[in-house]
């Protein structure tokens, strides 16, 4: 977030503004969708601390659908509030005009959003932290030079579509990869054997 905003602040003062709300509202969303995400750690957990890794896997994909329909949903509602959203922040109309194309984006990508915080609540649940510490470095690795494109472009809509889609591209990437498999339900079997 931090490269994010700073990138954001080379747009200028209107754009990083409405940077701001959009992480704002983004961030709301986020909590939104991290209910799920919750639930899922408590599940995940829950089930593989009593042996059940088959029942796990199929809360794990209960959950995803669920993630996914959220975040259509969520979507929807965002597209649909976008033109004038930026009135609950601001009164510059600048800053409200740049806001719209971001949030219409930003419904674009919140079904995804939805499938990625679910599977961090799985993978959480399961233990697998080396896991998913190792994958957020190379997400990192990946989004910095999409960052660094959109600067360049000195767009906003350029700089929403790199952490959107590209880091959260990214991190769904790297977490259903994870997911594909079985062995994240079995983790904690081997952490406890060690």
């Amino acid at each position: 977030m931090i490269a994010t905003v700073f990138a954001g602040a080379t747009l200028g003062v209107t754009n990083l503004a409405a940077l701001n709300v959009a992480l704002a509202v983004f961030s709301l969303l986020a909590f939104v969708l991290d209910a799920l995400a919750i639930a899922g750690q408590a599940m995940v957990g829950r089930g593989l601390g009593q042996g059940a890794p088959v029942e796990v896997r199929a809360i794990a994909r209960r959950l995803i659908s669920f993630g996914l329909v959220a975040g259509l949903a969520i979507g929807a509602v965002v597209a649909a509030l976008s033109p004038v959203l930026g009135f609950a922040f601001t009164s510059e109309a600048s800053i409200r005009e740049a806001l719209v194309p971001v949030t219409l984006l930003m419904a674009l990508g919140v079904p995804l959003a939805g499938y990625v915080f679910v599977l961090d609540g799985v993978l959480i649940g399961a233990g697998d932290a080396r896991y998913l510490a190792i994958t957020g470095i190379l997400n990192l690795a990946v989004y910095l030079p999409l960052l660094w494109l959109a600067a360049n472009a000195a767009s906003l809509v350029a700089l929403w579509i790199a952490f959107g889609f590209g880091y959260i591209g990214a991190r769904a990437a790297t977490l259903g990869l994870r997911i594909l498999g079985d062995r994240w339900s079995h983790v904690g079997e081997v952490s406890a054997r060690s």
